[in-house]
């Protein structure tokens, strides 16, 4: 079959306005129907991205080609970074559930301390981990003191938990807080009347922790740390 005449374009084009002007479906099988006005318009294939290389047959172009392989690139770039995010999300509670274990075996304040900087150090490759309580009261063999106030200076008045560049980490961390690039604290309240306090964890990395990081896992080893810690009274 020719190509069509310029009167039989028009009289398409007519057909494909008013068809446009009610649904694509009618556009559709109008095309459908008279294959050839597409097949025979080498300008609009060419817009299209599309060429045709037998009588009866239409394949993507160079263009078309182009941008389904950007897509398909995209798609299995986004693929493998929900795999990798899984895999080390499915990791980390692996450990924080290990973590706990651990943490509840503990047989006093010291050795609760102990547990958590080394469950900080050999499972979750940190600086450290360490329980700071609020003065002037005994503090715990093995914690950090800090002075009335303290948890506020460090955290915030309202903070429940914060993640990123370490502040006041000498007052945290001691020797080792010239290592500690970034840290996570999470607010804690223990025994009766509550005592405020931290649970804090310094990372070597800058980006170990940032505030754009979700703190659950993080808050939740706190909140084991301050339940366990209730097993015993301050001596």
């Amino acid at each position: 079959m020719g190509e069509p005449s310029s009167s039989e374009k028009k009289s398409v084009e007519g057909a494909v306005a008013r068809a446009l002007q009610k649904d694509w479906k009618t556009v559709a099988g109008f095309l459908r129907e008279h294959p050839q006005f597409i097949r025979n318009d080498a300008e609009l294939l060419s817009e299209l991205g599309l060429w045709q290389r037998a009588d009866n047959i239409v394949e993507f172009g160079p263009a078309a080609l182009a941008r389904l392989s950007e897509a398909k690139t995209r798609e299995k770039t986004a693929r493998q970074q929900l795999e990798i995010t899984a895999r080390a999300n499915f990791a980390a509670q692996a450990q924080t559930q290990a973590a706990v274990v651990d943490l509840l075996e503990s047989r006093n304040h010291s050795d609760l301390a102990r547990r958590l900087e080394e469950i900080a150090q050999l499972r979750f490759g940190l600086v450290t981990g360490v329980i700071a309580i609020e003065g002037p009261d005994r503090v715990p063999a093995g914690w950090r003191g800090l002075p009335p106030g303290g948890v506020d200076q460090i955290m915030g008045a309202r903070a429940l938990a914060c993640m990123g560049a370490p502040r006041h980490a000498e007052l945290l961390f001691s020797q080792q807080a010239e290592v500690v690039e970034s840290v996570a604290l999470v607010r804690v309240a223990i025994w009766e009347p509550a005592r405020l306090g931290l649970v804090a964890f310094g990372s070597p990395e800058a980006d170990g922790f940032t505030p754009d990081m979700g703190a659950e896992l993080v808050a939740f080893l706190a909140r084991v740390v301050e339940r366990t810690a209730e097993r015993w009274p301050v001596l």
